[in-house]
Parts: structure tokens; C-alpha cells; sequence
């Protein structure tokens, strides 16, 4: 039976205890923890408890047992009053997970109280002969604060032939207690009569309680005023105002003269602490409201009234006024957080408790019952366990970075008309999670950096947002694996072409971690840091034009002063005599040469063609212009400021067959050109010379055909591509000139270096990516400010 019962209990949630009152600190009342099905040591692990309700509990749980035990002294009486049966509602707490018991228990009444009358002596004046036998007294009767068979009344009166006792006990109008008259009184016989009233209560064993009876015996008057009725019942609401009438009473007394005049009292009031509440007029009989009445408090008024007449001897009637208090709703409810559990993980389940709460209202019926809500919309709900008790329960997922804490209005409304409300504001703050990864305001950051700067200078700051707080929002940063290199923050070194393209990644200090990648493309500004370069083919020599040389000393790059030539008297305006070659290792217009005569300055009979560096005669060359023409030739680029070289071109000027000859000695790296052979034959010579030129010229066509052949393979490797200093998305600019001035643009995807040895007429030149758009600016509100941005070195 036992097991069944605590299988029961734990069914409906709730366990019934009964402890009788007075009991011994420490004495059990039940092994809570056994009823509420945990092991042996699980009551103190799980931290079972009972949850304060505002006043002393009298009970406690045992820690280690998990018992509930008696901790100070239970007093039914105290506790309760006359309510029966004497039921404590408590609420135990299982912390581990949280759960909510409710426990009833029921301190049963022991006969500790006696009854008690209101005064220890009773004066009653009757008259004699006048008052007839079977005339009723009444008596106040005694209380015991004991309840049931301790509390059940019963009266004795000391042995009389004169008097008796009527003790009547009705449920409308409870217990009352009548001094009988039995035998008429004879005032000269016995003038006083004292008695004692003992009343005995039910208890085992019985107590007992007295009060002495003095009645004095009266002579002549011998009619008593007399009410038409012996009970009257009120109905008085408890918002009546001090001074409102509650009952007008009339007493009739047959007599006349001083005999017949009533004079009204209030003899006693039930509770006797409510003797202030009312008052009575003495000769109207209007009992009226002296104070506030309050429901809560007392409900039922019993007004003892005397009606006594102006006689010698007075007589006097009696009644009882029985006033009901009828309740108004002027209690609000109460609103009581008993449990609270903050702050909330923010990936609480849903069904989380997060608190407790308490309900209650004073007033009783319509007006006592409570409902509640709560306000505004929140992920929360209330869930009522038992009537006056709710738990704050978790209804939707939490989103610290959308609502970092709640205040959550929890009202409560009675049922009376108007409702009274109360609210009570719970704070729910929600602690974080690691959910959110860094994130970067763009996807691809493009970087524009200037060449030649100094290693570690700063080439553009990151940032990354994360929206969590304190490390899970602390944010550090790195070139992710497989990344271009390169330097962030102070990071390693590695070459400047791998700096092209990379991930910057982004880590919070999670557990774990979350991050976020941003790409960085990075275009290398150039400067005009490279002066032009005097160009040759291997072989030191190149043709020129009418029979002219163009020579070097043997290697690629010529030094000022190094270039000579022929030209044959008699060539006529616009013969090219030498080309002069020059390149510049920057891009863009920084590598844009243009070629300048600086000496002689005004009218010469040679120019030079300002993008193609051909070396031209004005004029026909005329023997007055002298054997050699010494012309100082400066290849500038378009840089800012711009740079140059300098190049001296010595030309002789002979004959044309002297041309030939001169030709033919120089050099195996030297060419002749067509022009110079027909100018060679056109001067006269003979059949066997002519056939010695034949040979002569298949010798020259030959070294030729091998000087050309290293000439294409140096272009070719010139212009085959080189390491990458940019890859990416951006293209690259070729700029080709001509002599005229004229220049287009052709879109490639390489930044190497192109120089051809093709037309004469025109070269190609490289120039550097167009500027790509700044990124676009960030909107208002939208700037995101990690604790450390990421800082891009050189």
C-alpha cells in the first residue's frame, strides 16, 4: 500500500504528509526523497530543497537523508487558525535537472488549548417574582482555539435549584448559551446567587475552562423589554463607509413611566477584538459603522445586544445581530517570482524553465480568481502547474545577437468586476554561443601599392565582423593555407609576385572556432625608376641605310659614343642611315621612349624619327658636309620626372664603292643592305670584279641570314614571358607606337616585357593595368569595427 501511495503521489506530482502539531524539532514527516523516487544520495547531489513561501516553514529537507524533517515548532493555531483541515502547501525544487514537487502537508490539531470565556465573571440582575420561571439569560460562551473533537464544547453549571442551563448549537447561527430560570426568585430569601460555568472540551484528556455567574435579585419591576425577534442577520459590504447605518433595532416594554424606557447596549462582539468595529444608539437602537470593515479579515460579525429599561431594578431583552460581510474586490493580485534561472545559454531547448512564480489574491470567490499573461510577445510562455503556481517556460530558439536580453511583464487580472491587476517584470538576460563566423564587408578587397616601398609599409587595413561577444567575437587574423603568402600583420616574407592574389582569414577565439575568408588582389603601381637602354642585336653590327654601318662594340647595351655608320655620298632626302634601339624596363607610358637630335641643333642634313629611332637624311648628302657627321642622339621616356640615355652615332660619308668596302671589312656581325649593293655596282665596276662582288655579297647574305637568326632568338626571348608580378583579373596595356606619333591599346593578361625587331616603322611598347575602381564606399550604419584589423605588409 505503501508503494502504491508513493507511486501516486509521484503520478498526480504532489505527496501528502500529516505531522502532528507541537512536534519535536527533528522528527521525521516522511523520506520525501524515497517518495520522490531518488536514490539513496541523489536528495543531496541533486540539490533537493524546499522553495521559501514567504513565512517560516516550521519543515526542512535533510541533506544528506532526504527527509522531511521538523526544524522549529509547528502551532496548528498559529499557522491556521480554526481552518480545518490544516494543510500547508510547499513546493520542493530538484535543482539537477529542475523539477517542481508539490507537497501537502497536513499538521493535525492536538488538545493544547482550554477553552476560555470572554470575562472570568458574568454580573446578571433579575428581578423577583416578576421574572418567571423558564426565563433565558444569555451567557457568552467560551472559545478553544483547538479545532474538531478538541474544540467541541461542552457546559456545566455549579448545582442550583433556582437556575439550569439551554446550551443550543445551530450551523447558521452557531453556538448559544442561555441561564435558565427555573424556580422564581425570592430577593429576601438569597439577594445574590453565585454560580460557576465550566466548559469542557473533547480532547482526551479533557481541558477546562470557568467563569463565575453573580446574580443579583431584584425587587419590583417585573416586565423585561423585549425584541420582536431574537436573531437578526446583516448583509454589509466591506467598502461601506465609517457612520453607515447597519441595523435599526426596537425593543417593546409594556410598563410605563421609568419602567418602560429602553435604554440600548451592545453587550459583547464576536471576534472580541472587533468591540470598536460597531456602536450602538442608546435610545433610537441604530447600530451604526464605527471603522473600515475588511473581508480578509473578519467575514461574520456576532453583536450580543441588551435592551434595558429605567427601572429601580432594571430589565432587560436580548438578541443577537449576526453581520455578514459581503466581499469587494479591492485586493490586486500578487504577483511572486520564487525560482529564477538566468541568464539563458542561448541554445536552450525549447520547454526550459527559467522561472517560478507565485500567484495569489485576497479577496475570495469571482473576485480571488486570477489569470495571467504575459506581455509583450516573447519566446516565453507560462505554464500553470497547480492552481496559483506557474513556470516561465522557453516557447522559441534564443538569438543573443538579435535580443540580448528580455524583460518579460508577467500580469496577473482578477475576476472581479472592475478587474484589479498586478504585473511583476522578470529580466531574462541570454548568454552567448559561438554561432556566428567573422564575416568581411566584401568578398574581394582590391589593393593598389606603389613599387620600391619599404618592406612592412602598411598596404591596407581588414576587418571582420562577429556579431558574438567576449572571445567568441574576438577576432584574429591569418593568410589562410594555400594562399598567395606574403605578409600579414609582421607575418614572413616571400617574393613580391606572390602577393598577386591571397585569403586573409578571419578566426574568432570560439570553442570552436568559426572564421571567414576574404580575398586581396593586389596591383603593383609602377615608378619610373628605369632609365632607357641603348639596344643592340649580338654581334655588334647592323645594317644601316644607303651603304651605312650601324656598329657596336660586341655586346647587347652600347655606351654613348660607341654607335658608327656609312652613309654614301649623293643618297638622296629621307634614306635611313641607322636605327637606334632602346628599351626601358618600366611599363606603361614610364616605358614610352621617344628618340631626340641633340647635336647639331638647327638645320642638319640627318633627323631622327621621334618614336622609331631611325636615322634619316633631310637632304641629299653633298661632299661639303664632309667625310664623318658626329650626331649626339637622347632616348627619353614618359616618366615623371622623365629619364634618358644618351647616344653618339659617328657617320662617315664615302663613296659608294668605299661603302661596299667598308662593309666588307668589317666585322662577320656586320650587314650590308640592298641599297648599298646596288649602289656598289652602279659606280662601274667590272666582270671579274662583278663576279668577285657576287661571292662577296652571298658571303654577306649569308652572315646575314645568321645574323638574323640570333636576332629573332634574342627577340624571342625578350619577349617570352616572365615570372608573374601580377596575376589576377587585372589586364595589362601595349601601347604600340609610330612614327608619326600615333598609339593604340591591346588588352592582355601577362606584365611581360615585348620588344620586336620587326617593320621599321613601328615598335610595341608595354604600359602598366589600368587603375581598377575604388571599392565602393560602405552605407551608413553598415561599418563593421573588429577589436583588430588586419594589417597588410609589403
Amino acid at each position: 500500500v505503501l508503494v502504491v501511495h508513493a507511486v501516486w503521489a509521484l503520478v498526480v506530482g504532489q505527496v501528502r504528509y500529516s505531522v502532528p502539531e507541537e512536534a519535536k524539532a527533528g522528527t521525521v514527516v516522511g523520506r520525501l526523497s524515497q517518495d520522490l523516487g531518488l536514490e539513496a544520495g541523489e536528495a543531496e547531489s541533486r540539490r533537493l530543497r524546499l522553495v521559501p513561501q514567504g513565512r517560516r516553514a516550521s519543515v526542512e529537507v535533510s541533506g544528506a537523508s532526504g527527509a522531511l524533517v521538523v526544524s522549529s515548532r509547528l502551532d496548528r493555531e498559529e499557522l491556521c487558525g480554526k481552518d480545518a483541515p490544516c494543510a500547508l502547501r510547499l513546493e520542493v525544487l530538484l535543482e539537477r535537472p529542475l523539477r517542481v514537487f508539490h507537497v501537502e502537508l497536513e499538521v493535525t490539531d492536538i488538545n493544547d488549548n482550554a477553552p476560555v470565556f470572554p470575562a472570568a465573571q458574568k454580573n446578571l440582575s433579575i428581578a423577583e417574582f416578576t421574572t418567571l420561571p423558564g426565563s433565558r439569560f444569555p451567557l457568552e460562551s467560551a472559545s478553544d482555539a483547538d479545532v474538531g473533537s478538541n474544540a467541541q464544547l461542552s457546559y456545566t453549571l455549579s448545582p442550583s435549584e433556582h437556575f439550569g442551563l439551554d446550551f443550543q448549537k445551530t450551523e447558521v447561527f452557531g453556538e448559544s448559551l442561555f441561564l435558565v430560570l427555573t424556580k422564581a426568585l425570592d430577593r429576601e430569601t438569597v439577594p445574590e446567587h453565585r454560580l460557576l460555568l465550566t466548559a469542557s472540551d473533547g480532547g482526551r484528556p479533557s481541558l477546562s475552562g470557568t467563569m463565575e455567574l453573580v446574580i443579583s435579585v431584584l425587587d419590583v419591576n417585573d416586565n423585561a423589554p423585549q425584541f420582536n425577534q431574537s436573531v437578526y442577520k446583516v448583509q454589509l459590504p466591506e467598502d461601506s463607509e465609517p457612520g453607515s447605518l447597519v441595523l435599526r433595532l426596537e425593543a417593546e416594554d409594556p410598563d410605563t413611566g421609568i419602567y418602560g424606557e429602553v435604554i440600548y447596549k451592545i453587550d459583547s462582539v464576536v471576534p472580541p477584538s472587533a468591540s470598536d468595529v460597531f456602536s450602538i444608539d442608546a435610545k433610537r437602537g441604530e447600530i451604526r459603522l464605527k471603522e473600515m470593515l475588511d473581508f480578509e479579515t473578519v467575514s461574520f460579525y456576532h453583536l450580543n445586544i441588551r435592551a434595558e429599561d429605567k427601572g429601580i431594578s432594571p430589565l432587560s431583552g436580548h438578541c443577537k445581530v449576526v453581520v455578514e460581510v459581503v466581499d469587494v474586490n479591492d485586493n490586486a493580485p500578487e504577483v511572486r517570482v520564487t525560482s529564477l534561472s538566468v541568464p539563458v545559454s542561448e541554445d536552450a531547448a525549447v520547454g526550459t524553465v527559467v522561472a517560478l512564480l507565485s500567484v495569489s489574491d485576497r479577496d475570495s470567490g469571482a473576485n480571488g480568481r486570477v489569470r495571467c499573461l504575459l506581455w509583450p510577445a516573447s519566446p516565453f510562455g507560462l505554464v500553470s502547474t497547480f492552481a496559483g503556481s506557474y513556470s516561465l517556460v522557453l516557447r522559441e530558439a534564443l538569438d543573443r545577437e538579435r535580443v540580448s536580453e528580455y524583460e518579460v511583464e508577467v500580469r496577473a487580472e482578477d475576476g472581479g468586476s472592475p478587474a484589479l491587476r498586478a504585473s511583476r517584470v522578470v529580466r531574462v538576460p541570454v548568454s552567448d554561443v559561438n554561432d556566428n563566423a567573422p564575416s568581411f564587408a566584401q568578398a574581394v578587397y582590391t589593393v593598389l601599392a606603389r613599387e620600391n616601398n619599404a618592406a612592412g609599409a602598411e598596404l591596407a587595413r581588414l576587418w571582420a565582423r562577429d556579431p558574438d561577444e567576449a572571445g567568441n567575437g574576438r577576432v584574429s587574423y591569418s593568410l589562410s593555407e594555400g594562399g598567395g603568402g606574403g605578409a600579414v600583420s609582421g607575418g614572413g616574407w616571400r617574393p613580391a609576385s606572390s602577393y598577386v592574389s591571397f585569403e586573409v582569414r578571419a578566426v574568432d577565439a570560439g570553442e570552436p572556432p568559426l572564421w571567414g575568408n576574404a580575398t586581396v588582389q593586389l596591383f603593383v603601381v609602377d615608378e619610373n625608376d628605369n632609365a632607357p637602354s641603348l639596344l643592340l642585336a649580338a654581334g655588334g653590327g647592323a645594317g644601316a641605310g644607303a651603304g651605312g654601318v650601324l656598329s657596336g662594340e660586341g655586346s647587347s647595351f652600347l655606351e654613348p659614343g660607341s654607335l658608327w655608320a656609312w652613309a654614301s655620298w649623293g643618297a638622296p632626302a629621307g634614306q635611313v642611315v641607322a636605327k637606334i634601339r632602346a628599351v626601358d624596363a618600366d611599363s606603361g607610358y614610364n616605358a614610352w621612349l621617344r628618340y631626340e637630335l641633340l647635336e647639331p641643333r638647327g638645320k642638319g642634313a640627318f633627323r631622327v624619327g621621334l618614336y622609331s629611332g631611325e636615322v634619316s637624311t633631310t637632304r641629299a648628302l653633298e661632299e661639303a658636309d664632309g667625310p664623318r657627321q658626329r650626331l649626339v642622339i637622347v632616348v627619353r621616356d614618359h616618366g615623371e620626372p622623365p629619364l634618358s640615355v644618351t647616344a653618339t652615332l659617328s657617320v662617315s660619308l664615302v663613296e659608294g664603292s668605299e661603302t661596299v668596302q667598308a662593309s666588307a671589312g668589317s666585322s662577320s656581325s656586320s650587314v650590308w643592305s640592298g641599297a648599298a649593293v646596288a649602289a656598289g655596282a652602279a659606280g662601274g665596276v667590272g666582270v671579274s670584279e662583278w663576279a668577285t662582288n657576287v661571292w662577296l655579297v652571298v658571303a654577306i647574305c649569308a652572315v646575314s641570314s645568321v645574323f638574323v637568326l640570333a636576332l629573332l632568338l634574342y627577340v624571342g626571348s625578350r619577349c617570352w614571358p616572365r615570372s608573374a608580378v601580377l596575376s589576377g583579373a587585372g589586364p595589362t596595356t601595349l601601347v604600340c607606337a609610330s612614327e608619326v606619333g600615333s598609339w593604340s591599346y591591346s588588352q592582355r593578361q601577362s606584365r611581360s616585357l615585348c620588344v620586336s625587331d620587326g617593320a621599321g616603322k613601328s615598335d610595341l611598347m608595354v604600359f602598366s593595368p589600368n587603375f581598377p575602381p575604388p571599392p565602393p564606399p560602405v552605407p551608413a550604419g553598415k561599418e563593421t569595427q573588429p577589436e583588430t584589423p588586419a594589417l597588410l605588409d609589403t
